[in-house]
């Protein structure tokens, strides 16, 4: 089992949300701005009201035990998983590879870069293909939806990304969570919108979690996020409606910009992507009207929109 790296320097790893660039190069106020560079639900689940207590005092064991048992509601956890609630996935994605010695993990590309970032930092060797000790999947996958088989998935050590499958549950795959040396992540920020109480969830084989849990340290997790969380993973209505609403909002994202001449090329009803004809220059076209998108470093054609907020379709149809 590796050791938690200590002194290496932070990686730059290219990534969405990073406005304040925007704004730094084509101005305006950050409140000015349309942040579609990330897949975050722009229509937040409702906080409820917090107490002194949730501020005040050290989060509670039973409010831990409770969003514990709404996660395994909602998620339909199988019997023999268990569940770590973190602040936030990209903290679990950090600390992921060291629970095996360093050797080779499988990384389809493209995707999400943190997964990779995170397992060269403890020293593994990152491959496009097998065959590996570890395999990791984005479910869906970022930023061209791909769904994976259970089939595929059969490394010692395999790590299933479900940060945007709360959209399509139906798809999920959960139910691999109890085979040992196999984790699922899930996060709070994306089909909430609540990215910036920092909630995330891995679960599966026991003895991985276990050591998670122990770098992880007690408290790891607010009094406001454990509340936030165990209300929204109980409110199903909420969730089915949303599940709705963005799906509706996605078709409306792809006849804008397919209108405009861009083809679409996957996504989730979270994102959408699109290959155009220089994805540089329809970022910047974008940036001039105080709308910021996601362009690949891979890619010249590749651009990534999230849905915007209601009162911002009309500038986005603009700008466009």
């Amino acid at each position: 089992m590796s050791q938690i790296p200590t002194d290496q320097p932070a990686l730059q790893r290219d990534h969405g949300g990073n406005l304040s660039a925007a704004i730094a190069e084509f101005g305006g106020s950050r409140e000015e701005w349309i942040d579609l560079s990330t897949g975050i639900n722009p229509v937040p689940y409702p906080l409820p009201s917090f107490s002194a207590a949730d501020w005040a005092a050290l989060p509670d064991a039973d409010a831990l035990a409770d969003l514990d048992s709404a996660a395994r509601s909602f998620w339909q956890v199988p019997d023999g998983a268990a569940v770590l609630a973190a602040p936030g996935a990209s903290a679990l994605i950090a600390t992921l590879p060291a629970v095996a010695d360093p050797r080779w993990v499988e990384i389809t590309t493209p995707t999400y870069n943190e997964h990779a970032a995170a397992f060269e930092a403890h020293g593994w060797e990152v491959r496009p293909s097998g065959p590996t000790e570890a395999r990791v999947v984005v479910h869906p996958n970022n930023p061209d939806g791909r769904l994976w088989q259970a089939e595929a998935l059969t490394a010692p050590l395999t790590i299933i990304d479900e940060s945007f499958c709360d959209i399509c549950p139906e798809h999920s795959l959960i139910h691999l969570a109890a085979r040992p040396g196999t984790i699922v992540l899930k996060s709070f920020g994306k089909f909430w919108g609540l990215a910036g109480l920092r909630l995330g969830f891995a679960i599966g084989d026991p003895a991985l979690i276990a050591r998670l849990s122990t770098w992880q340290g007690p408290w790891a997790v607010s009094g406001p996020a454990l509340r936030t969380g165990a209300a929204a993973l109980r409110d199903t209505a909420w969730a089915e409606a949303t599940r709705q609403r963005l799906a509706r909002d996605a078709a409306r994202l792809d006849r804008l910009a397919t209108d405009r001449g861009a083809v679409l090329a996957g996504g989730t009803d979270l994102f959408r992507l699109y290959q155009v004809d220089d994805a540089a220059a329809w970022q910047r076209r974008l940036a001039r009207a105080h709308i910021w998108s996601r362009i690949f470093p891979y890619s010249d054609t590749y651009l990534r929109l999230g849905l915007p907020p209601e009162e911002g379709w009309d500038r986005l149809a603009a700008a466009l």
